[in-house]
């Protein structure tokens, strides 16, 4: 017997029903009782569960009676393959940390293996975790790129620049040839994009950033450096150059709607007015910057200023996790206490923080960061009908003040199921189980 249809039905791939749609588009809607629609990797339709029920025919069918649908997270600021030296060193400045641990760490271990075996198991918390896109600096990008590509994650792989030789290279020409070759290779790859990440500007001279300058207007693509991460940093380049660290990048013409600056915790209303007329984005990290102390963010000045502030968490090495519902929560607590506000940062500001305003930062705000119509089906769920989430008034405060990362039930990249129920569907994690603990007696043995 035929099946009939409604004269306007059309075949998709997926319908979503879950009780909270949050689009974090323009008007900040959450929708109830509405369906999203998938086709094709893209969303094709967002509307009332009894319209889509009667215009599509899907192939499958999710029903999340108790979650909340939203945009997948974007991971601004990270470095992957870190994720096998976290809690090497804790509890130690920035500088002695680096310096007299992971440095050293990197100089023995840090090869193809350790960063693509650091990559997968980062990636698989991840997408634990609710983020589907991340934005990477290391050595061995083309590894990170490989564990990003077989998994089915979005990411934005940096073309790592710093003055001095490491394994994966002896210098800025160097690493040029191989970051450019990266760039070449990964045009075919739909969801990986490039970045060149020069490390800081204490750690690149002016010499390489004029040609990363240059590159990267050839490419179109971003520049992502820590900036002003520390007073340290900032005093020792006034002390050597008379320049604070901006005002040196700033002449050297690097400062524009293409630049990332993460960290900046040391900043001045002189430095807030030139990232707000060059349209520089900040990538804050709060978690990463408490724990090494290295100083507080002003997100409200910033965001006041209109400069676009989107969310890392930085390297699992100082962190000591990726997980961005977290990062949320303190990047929202933090900025209160700093602007002594309680109305700083909201949640629904916070959690534009950590989806389109990534997003954006990385030119991507076009296909992620919202759930829009048009727009690359990336996305996550999150289980808000547990008793730690009850009572519920408002589900995007929930998301920002009161969920954890094992509430993320499912994540969607392009419309591929990453995780169902909990469960990884490209990653086995006993395997990246084993192979951490691999790496921790061999790591552990000689540090």
């Amino acid at each position: 017997m035929a099946i009939l249809q409604h004269p306007m039905t059309m075949e998709i791939d997926l319908l979503i029903t879950p009780e909270w749609i949050i689009t974090v588009d323009s008007g900040n809607q959450v929708l109830r009782h509405h369906t999203i629609a998938v086709d094709d990797s893209r969303i094709v339709g967002i509307m009332p569960t009894s319209e889509a029920e009667k215009r599509y025919i899907p192939r499958q069918i999710v029903a999340l009676p108790q979650q909340a649908l939203l945009p997948g997270l974007v991971n601004a600021h990270t470095h992957v393959a870190m994720s096998l030296l976290k809690g090497l060193a804790d509890d130690l400045p920035l500088m002695d940390w680096l310096q007299h641990h992971i440095w050293p760490a990197e100089a023995r271990w840090a090869d193809a293996e350790f960063v693509y075996n650091g990559a997968q198991l980062a990636i698989a918390e991840m997408i634990r975790s609710g983020t589907t896109c991340f934005n990477d600096m290391y050595f061995f990008p083309e590894a990170a790129a490989q564990a990003a590509d077989e998994s089915g994650i979005r990411a934005c792989i940096g073309m790592i620049i710093i003055d001095f030789p490491t394994r994966w290279g002896s210098g800025v020409e160097e690493y040029l040839q191989k970051g450019l070759a990266l760039h070449d290779q990964l045009q075919e790859k739909p969801l990986l994009t490039t970045a060149f990440a020069p490390h800081a500007p204490y750690t690149v001279s002016d010499e390489p950033l004029h040609k990363v300058l240059h590159l990267a207007c050839e490419l179109d693509v971003p520049i992502h450096m820590h900036v002003h991460e520390t007073a340290f940093e900032v005093q020792q380049a006034q002390a050597q150059t008379g320049l604070r660290p901006l005002t040196r990048l700033e002449q050297l013409g690097l400062l524009d709607k293409h630049f990332l600056a993460v960290h900046m915790t040391q900043l001045n209303d002189e430095d807030i007015a030139l990232l707000a007329t060059k349209g520089v984005h900040v990538i804050h990290c709060p978690e990463s910057n408490l724990k090494l102390a290295s100083g507080f963010c002003p997100v409200a000045k910033l965001t006041a200023a209109g400069i676009n502030v989107a969310l890392g968490t930085d390297g699992n090495a100082s962190n000591n996790d990726l997980d961005m519902l977290g990062e949320m929560r303190t990047a929202a607590l933090i900025a209160k206490a700093v602007a002594q506000d309680a109305s700083a940062i909201p949640a629904t500001q916070a959690l534009r923080m950590a989806t389109i305003n990534g997003a954006k930062a990385l030119g991507l705000d076009a296909k992620i960061g919202s759930l829009e119509v048009g727009k690359s089906a990336d996305m996550i769920a999150v289980d808000l009908g547990t008793l730690e989430s009850s009572p519920l008034y408002d589900p995007v405060s929930h998301l920002v003040y009161c969920t954890s990362r094992e509430q993320v039930t499912h994540t969607w990249v392009a419309g591929k199921a990453l995780m169902i129920n909990r469960q990884l569907t490209t990653l086995d994690s006993a395997t990246l189980i084993a192979k951490a603990h691999c790496w921790q007696q061999k790591i552990g043995e000689t540090s």
